[in-house]
């Protein structure tokens, strides 16, 4: 077992007793001039620090969350100029919508757990204006605050607050120093994982070489729906309508980010089952230097959230007593997983099937994948590979269910797919005839 210092974001609804929604209002806007301002200052050239205290100032808030919002502005201004090699845009003026305040605790706002389990709150909205409630929100958030305000291990850090599906929330930061996380050595399961533009894929291996269980998590509906975010994007550049444009860009985040959170937790819920599982990524840092593929799949793979999934499943595999540990990915797509044969090339590979042009070996190639993370993995550990010959003949296939075309946020789950890959394209089943198709039907794979 290892420490490690773990932060989560917990989200509450706002039940106000005193004060109102409007002061949360002009606070936020008036976090939307001091964001704003700040971006301004930028454009003309100021220095930073300058910017800071010119800002801190004459705004209408205390000192420290002024601070706390022009930091999270510049902190936008910096990754624009760290990506805007890639296309990305110069941060855009909030018009219509709020900006969040962000607060530290103690200072912009301040918890109170109570004897009875709740936990009241008094928000600083703007200079000597304060809000005062009751939190709401889910037993596990409550128990995970609580524990934060009371142990010493534990810290409660900054908060926001947001106003989103016409309702006032705060997202809340905790932090708990020393949260121990099982030691990537002592695993007993290794998963692979090979991210992709529409699933996510992990492969369950033992130490013996035995592959335990694979699956893909496919989310079809996050690479529809960031094409048409882009369509929107381009027409408005066209119409010169770019004041709308960083409305548009934020309903891509959003609805990206909210997709993300839902597989990472589908990922995690799925390795937990294992004995001492250690979850291993490929190491994209390098991706974007190697990939050029023409202006448009280069715009697509340059802007795919690989980073964010991978750090989404890694932190909440970390709250689980979960490690996590990533490797050399090259080749991973194109190299045979028999171990008496390891042949590699791009042919190998054509879309979701994996064939060796030399030993005839087929599969889900994206299964395959993640079970040659696997094989990097223990090479890289103890320089040997546990021998492997086949695969289990079926693939586990599970695709978001989402109400209206396309997907969308209030997505109902996954549907669960036979994925025999040499059957041709799986077809939805229920969760029973699945499960009896598992056990009658014998692999159709060639071994």
């Amino acid at each position: 077992m290892q420490s490690s210092k773990l932060t989560q974001t917990l989200s509450f609804g706002l039940d106000i007793e005193t004060g109102s929604g409007d002061d949360l209002q002009t606070g936020c806007l008036e976090a939307r001039r001091i964001r704003n301002e700040t971006n301004r200052l930028d454009r003309q050239g100021w220095e930073w620090g300058d910017v800071k205290s010119t800002v801190v100032d004459n705004a209408d808030h205390v000192n420290n969350t002024t601070q706390l919002i022009v930091d999270k502005a510049l902190g936008e201004i910096e990754t624009y100029h760290d990506n805007k090699d890639d296309g990305w845009g110069r941060p855009y003026p909030y018009i219509d919508e709020p900006y969040p305040m962000v607060m530290n605790h103690g200072e912009g706002y301040r918890l109170f757990p109570e004897e009875d389990g709740t936990v009241r709150f008094r928000i600083t909205a703007t200079r000597g204006t304060h809000v005062k409630g009751q939190l709401c929100g889910s037993p596990d958030h409550f128990d995970r605050l609580q524990t934060a305000c009371t142990d010493a291990e534990w810290r409660v850090g900054t908060a926001e607050v947001v106003h989103k599906h016409d309702e006032w929330r705060l997202h809340v930061t905790v932090t708990h120093e020393n949260h121990r996380v099982a030691s990537k050595h002592d695993a007993d399961t290794v998963v692979g994982v090979d991210v992709n533009e529409d699933c996510i894929a992990l492969a369950a291996m033992g130490r013996d070489g035995n592959v335990k269980d694979s699956v893909v998590f496919e989310y079809p509906s996050i690479k529809e729906q960031r094409h048409e975010f882009f369509t929107k994007r381009k027409r408005m550049q066209k119409a010169n309508q770019t004041a709308f444009e960083s409305v548009i860009q934020t309903e891509e985040q959003d609805y990206v980010h909210d997709c993300l959170h839902k597989v990472s937790r589908n990922v995690v819920e799925w390795v937990s089952q294992f004995s001492s599982p250690v979850i291993v990524f490929e190491d994209l840092k390098d991706m974007r230097e190697s990939i050029d593929y023409g202006t448009r799949m280069n715009r697509r793979l340059h802007s795919l959230p690989f980073a964010a999934l991978q750090d989404m499943v890694s932190s909440k595999a970390a709250w689980e007593g979960i490690p996590s540990d990533d490797v050399n990915p090259e080749y991973t797509s194109q190299r045979c997983p028999r171990t008496e044969c390891q042949h590699t090339e791009r042919a190998n590979r054509h879309k979701k099937r994996f064939k060796c042009q030399q030993c005839e070996f087929q599969d889900h190639a994206d299964r395959k994948a993640a079970v040659c993370v696997v094989q990097e993995w223990f090479d890289e550990q103890y320089g040997n590979v546990p021998s492997l010959d086949r695969l289990p003949g079926r693939v586990w296939v599970m695709r978001r269910a989402a109400s209206g075309a396309g997907g969308g946020p209030d997505s109902h789950g996954y549907d669960l797919y036979s994925g025999v890959t040499s059957a041709g394209e799986a077809q939805p089943v229920s969760e029973q005839g699945a499960r009896e198709e598992f056990k009658s039907v014998a692999s159709a794979l060639p071994e």
